[in-house]
């Protein structure tokens, strides 16, 4: 064969592995197991850009690393299938959401397919598919029959609360629980009745049902993500958004905040990923402290002589007029306090503000809603609030303090409710300033407050009561104990981390296995489904909008109710619940008694290697974290963390191409100005698709025929040279920027191992790098180098069964050296430079050596598959089988130097070098370099007073 067919070739073997199931894996094998996964993709229209497949490129040449390592390696695919892109789809056009999505993955699957990406099919797993989605069902029933235990720290089954309830109530359970749970002792649990003691349960349950802020979508009638609002509106379809309070399924995932801290030091991740979770979720020591609300005859003064006397005594803490709570971490500052910002979700704001500020906290109320929890958080320069006519007392030192609503307080965080000390926090100092507000200083070190915060904890207190004098230290233990002791507080571990969310008012997604009786006052109770009831598959609905009367897309199911009569939930799963524990299914993926056999759970454990992109971080990271403690909690799984280690692919970016267009032009004969004669002209920039741009030079005929929105039929080209030569910027990839690169094409025009070796060649895998088409020709050629080695140009076979020569064997060598490390480091790009300089350096050698071109090949392997099976068969290997060989084994006796090129230095300045075997004497190497003719020359017939001989490094002459 003369030439490389990759089209023909490349089919070829693909068809092969598949036939054969060549990458298909056994749970039972006595190799030792290595899991590879790819972060879940969900299966978009648009199907997959170049950008999608650098991290699937990676997981496969480590899988095929390490099954040449001798590894049984599991590397699956799937699809996360359920998502709204499906569902608005649905909407707009009244097209089920599963036809979409199964002509979607149809597509990726070939796409995927086309790479020749080493994935065990027979393991693929949908997440929309029933057989997948019961196990979900039956993950959140676990969920809701468990409790979370702080003495054991792990959640427990419920059966275990209900028998420590009824031999001694609840005051010594130590455990998270609805904020309105009240006390009772095991003589009334008792004596209640199963209902009453059922909805107490439902109280400690780790899902549970409550009342929510969240970013509820009027437009596409469901509740959405933070992750899925940008600026106030929906990324899909770019509706308004509003902060509204809804009942939702809720999952008590605070109750294991600091395990998913603690988890961290124990998994290989980067450090930046790590600091991320952290930071979300936000552990704090602080101080609970309680502001009692003011009215008329209220103010109370500090006791003489720094005596405390307390603002709220304790007997009337829960009394009305309420109080409201803040959480701390600077209990310090106390005396500090001169406003109080509450969120304007709190639940107090209705009941303190006075009828006089009712219509301006009304209207801010409304502003507010419009903004996502996100958008408030990051927008730190803009000072708004609204007063509520209300004031607190301070509880140690009995002032007012006024209260004032404003946006940058969250409800969910904390406890609604911020203290504010302009002395010591900025964005409280700014607050002050805009309105006219006392900045008190408190701490002896604090400088310049006129002019900014200073949130220093040096010094000593001033203007602090009973802590005047006192250091930061001193200070915080004594107000706690204060507050502790007087019941106006207590010091506290808080987390920024909230309960997650777990409903959606959408079609598109797993339901909710609970269906709902009236209780005996008529109210809807929930309860779950038994397991021989799942999958609860989704209905029939004639449209996938709201009802009228404003109930989720299932409302409208006809008979949709539970066998004993009653409804079921109409809200279904968020999207992460599916991809919260997919890694196990993928283990078993044909169980249908469980969600995986113990022994395939026994077998494969944990992901030994996780890739995916960084978006996933604070989302998809922790909740399945969380779902995978609780099922060791449970005994379901074995590790404690799911992912030993993770990697987080950069992004590749678009390299975008423009046409500059003439201002003041007609726009029905708009004139285009080459890039290099735009400064000549006043033009606007504009995207062109990329894929009729070659070396950024424009295809003005595909550019006229295909872009008859802005007229190009009758465009004028100014050129430059006789070609249209377009802008140039690196930018995101997206259709709307014309730069999308289909992977097809270029599969199809250079090959699927030429695509694979340049996604890797492009730079580190953990960094984001610009795709350029024009620079895959280097790949392209190297390929076909690299068939060079085996055939002549006119197709002749020329490998041959001779020995090696030496500097073969170096070649190879330092090769196998350089791979191993890099795949080991995760250093593709690099090992694809170490390809080419073999490549290189056997094809100036003339290498026909069969003994150092089949291990060429193994080693290539996991770069490019199709080209290495093709030459392993034509090397008479069995065919199918480089997949199945082992990884080459370096031998350092073949890259050891026999003679050393030393260096010589004349007076500090390296002016010869000169070559001597390694095993010279000093000597014998002194009286060489002092007889060479270029040595003599420099030493203008002086005398030499020094000559140093460092053995393998250099010689120093000093004359």
């Amino acid at each position: 064969m003369s030439e490389y067919s990759h089209r023909e070739i490349e089919k070829k073997w693909q068809d092969y592995w598949q036939q054969n199931g060549t990458f298909s894996v056994s749970n039972a094998s006595e190799l030792p197991k290595y899991y590879v996964l790819d972060m879940f993709p969900y299966p978009s229209g648009a199907g997959l850009h170049v950008g999608h497949p650098l991290g699937y490129i990676a997981s496969d040449i480590y899988s095929r690393y390490k099954r040449l390592k001798g590894f049984n390696v599991l590397h699956p695919m799937g699809f996360d299938s359920f998502g709204l892109p499906a569902e608005q789809y649905a909407i707009q056009t009244g097209q089920h959401p599963a036809i979409t999505t199964e002509q979607n993955i149809t597509r990726y699957i070939e796409q995927l397919k086309n790479l020749g990406l080493s994935y065990d099919w027979n393991r693929e797993v949908r997440t929309s598919d029933p057989n997948y989605y019961k196990w979900t069902q039956w993950i959140f029933s676990e969920l809701f029959n468990s409790w979370y235990n702080n003495d054991t720290d792990k959640a427990e089954p419920i059966e275990t609360l209900t028998a420590r309830f009824a031999q001694e109530g609840n005051a010594k359970v130590n455990a998270p629980a609805d904020e309105d749970t009240p006390p009772f002792t095991a003589e009334e649990w008792n004596a209640w009745s199963e209902e009453a003691q059922y909805k107490m349960t439902l109280k400690y349950r780790l899902t549970y049902v409550a009342d929510a802020t969240v970013n509820w979508c009027p437009g596409l009638g469901s509740v959405l993500s933070n992750d899925e609002v940008k600026d106030g509106v929906s990324e899909r379809g770019g509706f308004p958004v509003i902060q509204k309070l809804m009942r939702q399924w809720m999952m008590r995932i605070t109750a294991y905040a600091q395990r998913l801290i603690d988890g961290l030091d124990t998994v290989d991740w980067t450090e930046s990923l790590k600091e991320q979770q952290r930071n979300w979720i936000g552990r704090s020591v602080g101080a609970l402290v309680k502001f009692q609300v003011w009215e008329e005859g209220e103010e109370r003064e500090e006791g003489e002589e720094g005596e405390f006397n307390p603002a709220l005594p304790p007997s009337s803490l829960s009394s009305i007029p309420p109080y409201i709570e803040v959480f701390t971490t600077r209990v310090d500052t106390i005396y500090g306090v001169t406003f109080m910002v509450i969120a304007p979700e709190h639940e107090l704001v209705d009941v303190i503000s006075t009828p006089e500020q009712r219509g301006e906290i009304d209207a801010y109320i409304a502003m507010t809603q419009k903004k996502s929890e996100r958008d408030r958080m990051s927008d730190v320069k803009t000072v708004s609030g609204a007063f509520t006519g209300a004031y607190v007392l301070n509880p140690f030192s009995g002032e007012k303090v006024p209260v004032y609503i404003a946006d940058y307080v969250l409800a969910g965080y904390g406890t609604g409710a911020v203290m504010a000390v302009p002395s010591g926090d900025q964005r409280d100092w700014n607050f002050a300033k805009h309105f006219d507000l006392p900045i008190i200083p408190i701490l002896d070190a604090q400088k310049d407050i006129e002019t900014q915060a200073d949130a220093t904890k040096e010094g000593k207190y001033i203007n602090s009561g009973i802590i005047d004098g006192l250091t930061y230290k001193e200070a915080t233990d004594k107000l706690i104990n204060v507050l502790e002791e007087k019941g106006l507080g207590k010091g506290k571990i808080n987390y920024r981390l909230r309960d997650a969310v777990f409903s959606r008012q959408r079609y598109w997604g797993e339901p909710v296995p609970v269906y709902y009786k009236n209780d005996s006052q008529g109210q809807p109770v929930p309860y779950l489904l038994d397991l021989n009831e799942l999958p609860l598959n989704l209905p029939e609905v004639d449209k996938y909008l709201p009802t009228e009367n404003g109930e989720p897309p299932l409302g409208r199911a006809q008979g949709w109710e539970h066998g004993s009569g009653n409804g079921y939930e109409l809200s279904t799963m968020p999207g992460w619940a599916g991809s919260s524990w997919y890694w196990y299914r993928y283990m078993d993926p044909k169980n249908e008694n469980e969600f995986a056999s113990k022994e395939a759970i026994d077998y494969w454990k944990d992901v030994d290697l996780y890739i995916g992109g960084t978006e996933h971080a604070t989302g998809h990271l922790l909740y399945s974290r969380f779902w995978n403690k609780f099922m060791k909690d449970r005994g379901f799984v074995q590790e404690e963390e799911p992912f030993k280690k993770l990697i987080n692919q950069g992004m590749i970016q678009g390299r975008s191409n423009f046409v500059f267009r003439v201002k003041g032009e007609d726009y029905s004969k708009p004139v285009f100005v080459s890039a290099g004669l735009k400064s000549q002209y006043e033009v606007s920039a504009l995207h062109v698709d990329v894929n009729i741009v070659e070396n950024d030079v424009l295809d003005v005929e595909k550019f006229k025929a295909t872009r008859h929105d802005i007229a190009g039929e009758n465009a004028e080209f100014i050129l430059e040279d006789g070609k249209y030569v377009c802008g140039v910027e690196v930018e995101k990839m997206s259709k709307s920027k014309f730069n999308v690169v289909n992977p097809d094409d270029i599969v199809e025009r250079y090959g699927a191992d030429t695509l694979r070796l340049y996604e890797m060649f492009l730079g580190p895998l953990d960094q984001a790098k610009p795709w350029n088409t024009n620079g895959i020709d280097g790949t392209y050629r190297f390929i076909r180098k690299l068939w060079r080695l085996f055939y002549t140009e006119t197709g002749q076979w020329q490998v041959k069964d001779v020995p090696a020569k030496p500097e073969e064997l170096k070649s190879l060598h330092k090769t196998i050296k350089k791979i191993g490390e890099d795949i080991e480091n995760f250093s593709f790009n690099t090992a694809v430079s170490a390809f080419m300089v073999c490549v290189n350096e056997l094809g100036s050698q003339k290498c026909q050596s069969k003994e150092v071109l089949e291990q060429l090949v193994i080693l290539l392997s996991p770069y490019a598959p199709h080209i290495s099976e093709e030459l392993w068969a034509a090397l008479g290997n069995e065919a199918g089988g480089v997949s199945k060989a082992a990884f080459p084994v370096f031998e350092a006796k073949y890259v050891q130097e026999s003679v050393f090129e030393y260096p010589v230095q004349i007076n500090g300045k390296v002016r010869a070098s000169l070559t001597f075997p390694l095993d010279t004497p000093p000597a014998d190497i002194e009286k060489e370099v002092l007889a060479d003719a270029t040595v003599q020359k420099w030493m203008e017939g002086k005398p030499a007073k020094k000559v140093v001989v460092v053995p393998k490094r250099i010689v120093n002459v000093v004359i």
